[in-house]
């Protein structure tokens, strides 16, 4: 019998999980099942590109997995029962719902937007977290007469990237960004420096310690009583989980992710592992993992070895996740490059202009190709049978 593996999700953690698993192990012991709802990878953070009328590299799934041993499966997951190992899902082209039953599961459900319940953002807001979302925005952007306001709300990583992206492909636009703090104050002096000259160069208008209590069709209002007027307004303050596991009886935290140990493996559940967005996992110091594409793809490093470790007999490998640095466009000519602690806190040394967009388009060229090549660069004598009677029999949360 075949070890059944079912990989929920296909974002940059899912299809890398999959893909490595693929070299780990041989066909003939194990089958690899990819779910996802949509028929080519998309990159995340290049969404910010396509809302302003980039088009994005087709990255389909069937040719980037074909003669690796992963099957892509086109549908979408809309039950997950850790207890009967069965996720049901339903087919992207009909109706038909279908139950795969599974011996291990990779939960790489990923996040989406966070409106943070604040009063109209939900239905006023656009969002650039998924492809629909930047599509959305782009047709809206491109509606837009001169000289109308956008309003980026959020001061992290996306809305940074999104804010500047706008900017400097419509310069006849009236950009807003409005942030509850001050402009990047988790970078070091030269990284805020730097960042603040970009914004003040493109005609950003910033809010500075603005927090936003309500969106409205034409402005947004912030907690100190000020109004700032937006056309369309761009909420970029966090990411919410994928609320399927919450119907499970996996371990989860408050947000709703699920909670693993140092090998991504569910502490409740042995047979169910957790990468990505999707699983709240301890790094360095401490602290948990981000939500980044920064953690998603180290995790799904981990998740795969340690998986096809476990089934195959072998030495579980431990590497410990960390981070060097966090990258930022600011439009296609401007960059930054934070370089930070192993705990992700920022240090002085830092990348900036011209020579930090190449870096940042680097990184995630790099991030798309090892999606697209997910077996290459590893040597085929690590590939193991699976033997029929192979077992996870280690506890949940323990060496093995």
């Amino acid at each position: 019998m075949q070890h059944r593996i079912v990989v929920l999700g296909a974002g940059y953690a899912g299809a890398i999980t999959a893909g490595r698993l693929a070299k780990r192990l041989h066909r003939e012991g194990v089958t690899i099942t990819l779910v996802n709802p949509e028929p080519d990878f998309v990159e995340r953070v290049r969404l910010h590109q396509l809302a302003v009328g980039q088009d994005l590299r087709p990255r389909p799934f069937n040719e980037m997995f074909a003669n690796t041993g992963v099957e892509p499966k086109l549908a979408r997951v809309t039950g997950v029962d850790v207890d009967r190992k069965a996720v049901t899902v339903i087919a992207a082209d009909g109706p038909e719902t279908e139950e795969l039953q599974y011996d291990t599961l990779v939960y790489a459900l990923g996040s989406g937007w966070d409106d943070g319940g604040v009063p109209g953002a939900a239905e006023h807001a656009y969002e650039v977290s998924s492809r629909s979302g930047a599509l959305r925005l782009r047709d809206r952007l491109a509606a837009l007469d001169a000289g109308k306001p956008v309003a980026v709300v959020g001061g992290g990583l996306t809305g940074l990237e999104a804010a500047t992206e706008i900017a400097e492909a419509r310069p006849d636009l009236d950009v807003a960004l409005v942030v509850s703090g001050t402009l990047g104050d988790w970078l070091s002096n030269k990284g805020r420096a730097h960042l603040r000259k970009v914004v003040d160069r493109l005609g950003i208008t910033l809010h500075e310690r603005a927090r936003v209590t309500a969106v409205g069709p034409d402005a947004v209002t912030t907690a100190d009583g000020r109004t700032v007027p937006a056309e369309v307004t761009v909420w970029t303050t966090g990411f919410a989980v994928h609320p399927l596991a919450q119907a499970t009886t996996l371990e989860l935290t408050d947000r709703g992710q699920i909670v693993v140990d140092t090998t991504m493996r569910s502490v409740s559940h042995e047979d169910v592992y957790a990468v990505g967005d999707a699983a709240m996992a301890i790094g360095p110091g401490g602290k948990p993992l981000r939500m980044s594409c920064a953690s998603g793809v180290p995790m799904a490093w981990q998740a795969a070895d340690a998986l096809a470790a476990r089934l195959t007999g072998a030495k579980i490998p431990r590497v410990a996740i960390r981070y060097y640095q966090q990258c930022i466009s600011l439009g296609r000519k401007e960059g930054l490059i934070q370089f930070v602690t192993a705990d992700d806190r920022a240090i002085e040394r830092a990348l900036t202009g011209r020579g930090a967009a190449l870096y940042k388009e680097m990184i995630c060229k790099g991030a798309a190709w090892g999606v697209a090549n997910p077996t290459a660069g590893m040597p085929s004598r690590r590939r193991r049978v699976v033997q029929p009677q192979a077992r996870i029999d280690a506890p949940a949360g323990t060496a093995a």
